[in-house]
């Protein structure tokens, strides 16, 4: 293939624009923030899930003090019924079972206000662990926020840099007038990841790598409107000026 070597200058422009185009779409897909936003997404369920299981827990120590109180309240009530029955009664019988069970039931009653008091101290434990992973929660949650507003802004910023880059794209593409140049380079690209790279100082920058003397010579033989393709790369190798011909 044939172009004016001043097309096949323009390429270097494109490639260059291509380059980056494709370091903005590689930053937006790898988002410094998102890695931390991921584990702050982990850490934030994994407190719901603790929350949710000591709230649990705090809701079964609750009830069992409400199911104490009520045995509490059933004790003191017959307690209460226990002496004035024994107020009332004039049998010794009478009076000696009542005293016994007075005794059972205030031993009952200590027992129950034992728990009770063990409960209580349970629940207080309870709800500073439940106001520890709250807190914790909440710390993770304006975390997440301030990071993801970070993140919207610098995706937002990338996005309006990859347009402009785009546009710009379409402004050097558009100044080549060679169909076939475009289509090559085009197709190189897709296939090769590079459509053109340049040639300097004998080194081709689209592989790195030096060309021999010979290659050289046939390079330099050449003429300027000859399209050559870089046998390492595959790319369209474009002779400048620094190309050290």
């Amino acid at each position: 293939m044939k172009a004016p070597a001043s097309e096949q200058l323009k390429l270097l422009d494109l490639q260059a624009a291509d380059n980056l185009i494709a370091q903005l779409q590689h930053s937006l897909r790898t988002l410094p923030q998102e890695a931390r936003l991921a584990e702050l997404q982990r850490d934030s369920a994994a407190a719901r899930q603790e929350y949710g299981g000591v709230n649990g827990e705090l809701e079964d120590a609750r009830s069992e003090i409400a199911r104490v109180e009520a045995d509490i309240a059933t004790v003191e009530a017959r307690e209460k019924r226990d002496r004035e029955r024994l107020q009332a009664s004039s049998s010794s019988k009478d009076i000696q079972g009542l005293e016994h069970e007075l005794t059972s039931l205030a031993a009952r009653r200590s027992a129950l206000e034992d728990t009770e008091l063990e409960l209580m101290e349970r629940v207080e434990e309870i709800e500073q662990r439940l106001s520890a992973i709250a807190a914790r929660r909440d710390d993770i949650g304006v975390e997440e926020r301030l990071l993801a507003g970070t993140r919207d802004e610098q995706k937002a910023r990338l996005e309006a840099q990859l347009t402009a880059a785009r546009r710009d794209r379409e402004t050097v593409a558009s100044g080549i007038q060679s169909p076939e140049l475009l289509a090559l380079y085009e197709k190189q690209r897709e296939r090769y990841g590079i459509g053109a790279a340049m040639l300097h100082r004998g080194v081709s920058l689209g592989s790195n790598v030096a060309f021999t003397a010979t290659d050289l010579a046939q390079i330099r033989a050449a003429a300027p409107d000859d399209v050559i393709i870089d046998p390492e790369s595959s790319c369209i190798l474009v002779r400048t000026d620094e190309s050290g011909l």
